[in-house]
């Protein structure tokens, strides 16, 4: 088990089957656990090796309108490739449930967000200037 594996368990960044044999093998291995306690003391203490940086503010993660536009189907090609690549493939837990999320959003707006949305553009009409220059 590389140090990349127990970084990726101790941040909860693993596919649930891969946190499971981990979870499994530290179980097992007393001299795994030492190891794991000593990475993430390191990592406590202020590591700030790239790989770790990039780990922690999920440098390779889209963000989330990406993400919607993904849903969306209107991405390019190797945009929505490299999408379903992270998500299926690498199995980046936070992207799928952001996706997830997304997916169980309502796609018309509620009631009271379309009458909010008529009522700002009716309080607005005629406080616009009608020949505005730029």
């Amino acid at each position: 088990m590389t140090d990349v594996d127990l970084l990726s368990y101790l941040e909860e960044s693993l596919a649930p089957a891969d946190m499971a044999r981990i979870e499994q093998a530290l179980r097992a291995d007393a001299a795994l656990a030492q190891r794991l306690a000593a990475l993430a003391a390191d990592r406590e203490a202020g590591s700030h090796s790239v790989g770790a940086i990039w780990r922690r503010h999920r440098l390779s993660c889209p963000s989330r309108s990406r993400l919607g536009s993904f849903l969306l189907g209107v991405l390019g090609e190797q945009e929505a490739w490299y999408i379903r690549t992270h998500v299926d493939e690498v199995g980046c837990r936070i992207c799928r449930a952001n996706l997830d999320d997304l997916r169980n959003q309502p796609v018309e707006p509620a009631p009271a967000v379309a009458g909010r949305r008529t009522r700002y553009f009716q309080s607005s009409v005629g406080r616009l200037p009608a020949n505005r220059k730029p």
